[in-house]
């Protein structure tokens, strides 16, 4: 029996390295999962690849119609939602603010603040109609602190802590659970290849080396985080938020030699 037998559950950006991650997991645990995004050719692999209770549904998250079709499939293929899982973002190249483009602040915007607001919006009368639920919104460290360069990101990070908890107040007497989780640097794609319009990937400008855990993380770090989250093991947490960094937010770790 796994801890999710007969749960529906939606991934955005299920095809990424962390969603992919979370697509396995939940999957294992007995879940008919969705695999939402715009990569369809890896989304119809995947869900190949893991066969019964896996669908592909094509999702971009900035669209209220796509939102809708890829609710409606979700439930015409395995019944109402039991889990939201808003995984989808996207990153933009290195910049001061002084010379972002508006394009690109937009964008990061669009997908990663407006694009979790909209899953929230359309999955919630699914959750309602499943007898209640959890949505879990991965947010990031640099939703907890400042991230130079990168003004656009943390700003949409920012505000998906504020609609996290928002939510929570919401749809708290729904049955509904709402939280947030903040990713360190993950060792994915995301991390370690550049953006698009970039030379550097981010992972360039973090050593783990003073992490009081020194290494990258890996996604099964928060894949593993969201299933207890997502469970009823977590059924008294809701509007909370929880940093996996291995320390990054702490500041640099006493080391050995000095202990």
């Amino acid at each position: 029996m796994g801890r999710f037998d007969n749960h529906t559950v939606l991934i955005t950006g299920g095809t990424g390295g962390q969603g992919a991650s979370h697509v396995r997991a939940y999957h294992a645990e007995g879940a008919n999962v969705v695999i939402a995004g715009i990569s369809d050719g890896r989304g119809r692999e995947l869900a190949a690849e893991l066969g019964d209770r896996a669908l592909h549904v094509h999702l971009d998250v900035t669209d209220e119609d796509s939102w809708s079709a890829a609710v409606q499939s979700t439930e015409q293929h395995f019944g109402p939602l039991a889990v939201l899982v808003n995984n989808a973002g996207v990153q933009a190249p290195a910049a001061p603010i002084e010379t972002t483009d508006r394009r690109v602040w937009g964008r990061l915007i669009d997908v990663n603040l407006t694009g979790t607001f909209l899953g929230i919006k359309h999955a919630t009368p699914s959750l309602r109609r499943n007898g209640g639920g959890v949505i879990v919104n991965i947010a990031s460290t640099s939703g907890v602190g400042g991230t130079p360069m990168y003004s656009p990101y943390v700003a949409s990070k920012w505000a998906v802590r504020g609609l996290t908890k928002t939510a929570a107040l919401e749809l708290g007497r729904d049955g509904i659970r709402v939280n947030a989780i903040h990713p360190g640097v993950i060792a994915t794609p995301f991390i370690t290849e550049p953006a698009a319009g970039s030379e550097t990937p981010i992972a360039d400008f973090y050593s783990p080396e003073p992490f009081a855990i020194p290494r990258l993380g890996q996604p099964a770090d928060i894949t593993q985080a969201l299933l207890f989250l997502t469970s009823d093991d977590a059924s008294f947490a809701t509007g909370s938020e929880f940093v996996i960094d291995g320390g990054l937010l702490l500041g640099p770790a006493l080391q050995h030699e000095a202990a």
